[in-house]
């Protein structure tokens, strides 16, 4: 039967039809200016949207009060925006909480100095981080992982310092990555090779990997088409942009460094960990770094080491070490990992592997050993700014010598929505398989709704995504594709610790408080994901900070997509109104009459003492 056209159905209908045609027409020509830079063509929808001039006004603005009055009538739109200046163009490169002046006044020792150590808040910058002169659209993937324009990272350091060992070249216009390392001179796929020979890289078993002192992560680059997705992370030190070059590859890489705190990762969430001359002393200090692996690394999964002091037999003399000196430091190594009950599979060459036991019922001569001290039973997760111990993390009990202390996981890609173990044992609160499924169901819900919108979001434009709050990883399942990677962040005040279950699913994630600087470069981040974040952070911090903050890491031209209420995205829209984004307000995808919205934003391309290149 036809409905009325005035009935409330036929109106609701008709908002909905709106909503699609409205969403389209405006957000692709909020996008038409992408791919300046001629390294890539944009979709072709949305150049011939921009080439005809979409006229946007046709459809009326969404009015929000006919349905929702008592939740905006208290903003006052008549007060004028506050606009945000650029900063300074020393700052192009800034990383609030990895600051190396502030960082020269915190101790060398342990690494302390090259720790997150965050401004206080009459030092937080109130402007707008802009792009270095010549910034240009990086290459789509997989032509990003090999080249690298050069004005986006103008840093040659690495180019001489690493020249022999095949890190990176610079050639023109363009930085090129040969796939060399200092321990794979033949290359990270041959170095792949022979990891694989000894650990199950291709059946989808391994599907997470941890790389510490990542350099240019080359590995994470290469393990990329096996299907196994790397964490990567190095300090920001001396060698000037190694974390930087990555992200400009697209491979996932954070600022980060074994100090004294402990890793901002959940236990048990690593397939596998790797240090290829990371220069980590693993033998110091009880062997705390390698218990802080332990941690994080799922049981069953495997830990490389490459490089010193491997093979130090051979190669003392060309590492210009005292042989005596390595001998001790492979041995403290070699005593820590039997205290942690790893076992040696292999070591040839400059490479060695160990795999974690499978559960602590299969390591029995450890209950017994004096010096097998063990961490507080639930403090496995409690990680943001916690000191690491010279402890060892329990394993979870099991029923027999032979069942995997977590639980069994599926190989990658099942594991994508499987029932992760956590979810299954009921160990985290208020979660059941069943709002598990429908949490799925709702997440491919709405990102069908976002593909609608934008249409660009598979296509290859976006290769480095964020979801601030990424719950029980839903929308990075949903989106889950070659062309694209999600980092998904656990805000450290949610109120459920999900991070576990997003590794269990074959995600990767990080530990994270919005009211503080991101530990990654200005520019990293092709499109943002906003879930009911700034309801989250409501009176907890201040908004504006998290705003300019999403600004600093999003890159020229890059889209954030808000999903809240109302009234909060209100309050955003008007303060994001002084930061050179275009934003469009839209309905929920099931229609006007939700309170929920979705705030779509567009940074503008501006880069160093220029003004704003959009054509809006």
């Amino acid at each position: 039967m036809a409905l009325k056209p005035n009935s409330a159905e036929g109106r609701t209908r008709s908002s909905i039809q709106i909503f699609i045609v409205f969403g389209l027409c405006c957000f692709f020509y909020i996008l038409g200016a992408w791919q300046r830079s001629g390294f890539g063509k944009g979709d072709s929808i949305a150049l011939e949207m921009t080439k005809h001039g979409a006229d946007c006004n046709i459809v009326p603005t969404l009015n929000f009060e006919t349905h929702h009055a008592g939740e905006v009538g208290n903003v006052d739109e008549s007060e004028k925006p506050k606009s945000f200046d650029p900063c300074p163009p020393r700052y192009v490169d800034y990383t609030p909480c990895q600051d190396q002046k502030r960082a020269m006044t915190f101790p060398r020792n342990n690494m302390i100095y090259r720790e997150r150590h965050c401004p206080i808040e009459e030092e937080k910058l109130h402007c707008l981080v802009p792009a270095p002169k010549g910034y240009v659209t990086p290459f789509p993937w997989p032509k990003s992982r090999d080249y690298v324009p050069y004005a986006n990272a103008p840093y040659k350091a690495l180019t001489v310092e690493k020249a022999i060992q095949n890190w990176i070249q610079y050639e023109g216009n363009v930085f090129r990555f040969p796939g060399g390392g200092t321990q794979f001179p033949q290359g990270a796929e041959k170095y792949i090779d022979q990891l694989a020979s000894v650990i199950p890289i291709t059946n989808g078993t391994v599907r997470t990997a941890l790389d510490t002192g990542c350099g240019v992560a080359s590995l994470g680059a290469y393990l990329w088409s096996r299907n196994v997705i790397a964490m990567s992370f190095a300090p920001r030190d001396s060698h000037e942009a190694q974390v930087q070059f990555a992200l400009e590859r697209g491979v996932p890489a954070v600022i980060g460094v074994l100090g004294t705190i402990k890793m901002p990762y959940p236990s048990r969430a690593f397939d596998m960990a790797h240090c290829s001359r990371c220069l980590i002393p693993w033998g110091a200090n009880d062997g705390i770094y390698l218990k802080e692996v332990d941690r994080v690394l799922r049981p069953g999964g495997y830990w490389v080491l490459s490089g010193p002091p491997i093979n130090w037999r051979n190669s003392y003399k060309s590492w210009q070490r005292p042989k005596e000196e390595l001998e001790e430091e492979q041995q403290k190594i070699e005593d820590t990992a039997k205290l942690l009950c790893w076992e040696k599979k292999h070591e040839k060459g400059e490479i060695a592997i160990w795999q974690k036991r499978v559960n602590d019922d299969s390591c029995h001569r450890r209950q017994d050993d004096s010096q097998a001290s063990f961490c507080k039973a639930g403090e496995a997760n409690d990680v943001w700014y916690k000191k690491m111990d010279a402890c060892i993390t329990p394993y979870p009990e099991v029923s027999s010598a032979d069942e995997i202390a977590g639980g069994e996981l599926k190989p990658f890609p099942e594991r994508l929505y499987a029932i992760p173990p956590r979810i299954a044992s009921g160990s985290v609160p208020g979660v059941s398989v069943e709002t598990y499924q429908e949490d799925n169901h709702k997440w491919k819900k709405h990102v069908s709704a976002y593909n609608k919108m934008n249409r660009l979001i598979d296509s290859g434009r976006y290769r480095n995504i964020l979801d601030m709050n990424a719950g029980l990883g839903g929308f990075a399942a949903a989106l889950d594709s070659p062309k694209l990677w999600v980092m998904n962040v656990m805000p450290t005040i949610a109120e459920k610790d999900t991070l576990g279950v997003i590794y269990e699913r074959g995600l990767i994630g990080i530990y994270h408080d919005w009211c503080e600087a991101f530990s990654t470069y200005p520019r990293t981040y092709d499109l943002i994901h906003a879930n009911v974040l700034f309801s989250l952070y409501k009176d907890k911090c201040n908004l504006e900070d998290i705003l300019l903050e999403m600004d600093r890491i999003l890159r020229p031209e890059g889209a954030i997509i808000f999903r809240d209420e109302v009234d909060v995205l209100i309050k955003v829209k008007k303060i994001t109104a002084g930061m050179r984004w275009d934003t469009k307000m839209v309905d929920h995808e099931d229609g006007p009459l939700v309170p929920e919205k979705i705030l779509v934003a567009v940074k503008q391309y501006w880069v160093v003492g220029g003004n704003t290149t959009s054509t809006q």
